[in-house]
């Protein structure tokens, strides 16, 4: 398994970066501190990526409340877009996020269908129907809240 590379740790790669004109995106959590929030928010172009730990799969509206709360409380500190990921696998769940959010993570959930159609000659049609029902999803974005 990987790591990701905290912004304390980041300096030269975001030199690097900056130079070659690419954005180095670094992650911010529930359990992030303001002071963590702001040295994501100096040290991340291109947009802020929230992983919500708990994931929102089958998830009380408390937990999408959550997510909306850390999302204000981490636009006092930065005025880059933020994206969401992590247990995020449904229209639904999708829909939810993209409300707050400016952007919505789907990662896993298109792994796992990739590997358990590996086999099917319909892979890239079912990825492909898939992708689209969460792009409806985060395009109307639900009113649950």
């Amino acid at each position: 398994g990987g790591r990701d590379l905290p912004p304390e740790e980041a300096g030269q790669l975001i030199q690097i970066s900056k130079r070659i004109g690419l954005d180095t995106i670094f992650l911010l959590a529930p359990t992030s501190t303001r002071e963590r929030i702001r040295r994501v928010s100096e040290s991340s172009r291109g947009f802020i990526y929230y992983v919500s730990l708990t994931g929102i799969t089958g998830a009380a509206l408390s937990t999408v409340r959550e997510i909306k709360a850390k999302l204000q409380e981490i636009r006092r500190y930065s005025t880059k877009p933020i994206a969401v990921g992590f247990g995020i696998s449904t229209p639904d769940q999708a829909s939810q996020v993209a409300r707050w959010a400016d952007g919505v993570i789907i990662g896993s959930a298109l792994v796992k269908l990739v590997e358990s159609h590996l086999q099917d000659s319909h892979l890239v049609k079912m990825i492909g129907e898939f992708v689209q029902r969460l792009n409806r999803g985060v395009k109307s974005p639900s009113s649950l809240l």
